[in-house]
């Protein structure tokens, strides 16, 4: 079976209220996942390729994961796309700030 007929469940994405500081921290630990997080907190969704990184599609799609299972983006298909999304409102609503700082540092460093 083609890859595109085969039906797979969307990605999961935790309520706010599941939303754990220890495992945002651990997901923004990594470079890669901070410039991902970085492109989309300074824009809009985009699709999955178009991130400025520097990562073969494999492990492009495990830092999509911890980022998606810590809560810190959205991800969506439409067609043959996977669109990703900061979930900026949810991470403001239970830890205000933090991830503004942490994106500060992150490029001042």
């Amino acid at each position: 079976m083609a890859r595109s007929q085969r039906n797979t469940a969307p990605p999961r994405h935790p309520d706010v209220a599941e939303l754990d500081l220890l495992d945002i921290l651990h997901a923004l630990s990594d470079r890669t996942r901070m410039s991902i997080v970085r492109t989309l907190w300074t824009g809009p969704e985009r699709v999955c390729g178009t991130f400025p990184v520097d990562v073969a599609p494999s492990t492009l799609s495990h830092h999509f994961r911890v980022l998606r299972e810590a809560g810190l983006i959205h991800q969506r298909d439409e067609g043959t796309k996977r669109w990703t999304s900061l979930r900026r409102n949810d991470i403001e609503a239970r830890f205000p700030g933090l991830v503004g700082h942490i994106v500060d540092a992150f490029e001042r460093a």
